[in-house]
């Protein structure tokens, strides 16, 4: 029985994912460009064009949008990695019941961001269990009176619940990292004099960075390119970039679909573009300190 070679079988093997992803992603990806500039076979006097672009640039809600979405991905990132890289470093220095607070530290990695957006509507909204709670001890005298927390125009809500979810999967990968060898390299580091602050700024943060920045931007990527969280927890205006992606492809007007491709496009490219550059800075960072 003849051998196949080791490459064609492994381009067998993987053959299965890589049809899904290009038929689903790539796929989906050529189309919604095409879209984008004005490729609907459905509308019998579409033609090619960059109006749609044109028309985003201008148009206030997807202004408005932009900055909604950027900031919020930016502050949930920055909370993020502040709590799961303080989490991460408290569930190290723990002696007892180190287990059951990494195991608490772990519990929302499992859960959906779907099912976490509904518990922060219940907990956080005017009408929520919080709201309830202080009305009862006297501290407002409504729900009225209550902070809006969700379904406001800054993004608490959202923040709530990107810092609540992210967090612990920024912590266990600053665990990882801390696991592997650091204790050796802090004992060497404390036989030499290094106090507890120098250990830390000399020794842990350097070994953790680049697990932090590999995490950060997958939190901002999904942050910025979520739809389940800020479509229950935004605003219908200003909302997040793929709520008005969603919105303009929704539009009984299909002359509005290449706009909402567009949107979805420049979503993608602002992804791909910080994905490409964390990348490059990330093997410049590993040569520097192999």
């Amino acid at each position: 029985m003849t051998r196949l070679p080791r490459g064609l079988r492994i381009a067998l093997l993987l053959a299965p994912a890589l049809l899904v992803v290009v038929v689903l992603f790539l796929g989906g990806l050529v189309q919604g460009v095409l879209q984008s500039f004005g490729y609907l076979p459905f509308l019998s006097d579409w033609h090619w064009s960059t109006d749609a672009y044109r028309a985003m640039a201008v148009d206030p809600a997807v202004r408005a949008s932009f900055v909604l979405t950027f900031r919020t991905a930016f502050l949930a990132t920055v909370l993020a990695v502040v709590l799961g890289t303080s989490g991460a470093l408290l569930v190290r220095s723990t002696r007892r019941g180190k287990r059951a607070l990494s195991a608490v530290f772990q519990s929302t990695l499992p859960v959906p961001h779907l099912v976490g957006a509904l518990a922060m509507l219940l907990l956080l909204s005017q009408g929520g269990t919080l709201s309830r709670i202080t009305h009862a001890l006297g501290l407002t005298s409504g729900t009225a009176d209550f902070p809006e927390l969700t379904n406001d125009a800054f993004g608490w809500g959202l923040l709530a619940e990107y810092a609540w979810k992210e967090a612990p999967f920024v912590g266990v990968v600053v665990l990882a990292t801390l696991n592997a060898g650091v204790a050796e390299l802090e004992d060497a580091a404390r036989t030499l004099g290094a106090g507890r602050w120098a250990r830390l700024r000399h020794v842990v943060v350097p070994l953790i960075t680049p697990g932090v920045l590999a995490t950060s931007v997958l939190v901002f990527a999904f942050s910025f390119g979520s739809y389940e969280v800020p479509v229950l927890l935004g605003r219908p205006y200003p909302s997040t970039l793929p709520v008005v992606a969603y919105q303009y492809a929704t539009d009984t007007d299909l002359n509005a679909r290449p706009t909402a491709m567009a949107i979805a496009v420049v979503v993608a490219l602002l992804v791909g573009s910080l994905v490409a550059v964390y990348t490059a800075v990330s093997e410049r960072y590993l040569r520097r300190t192999a």
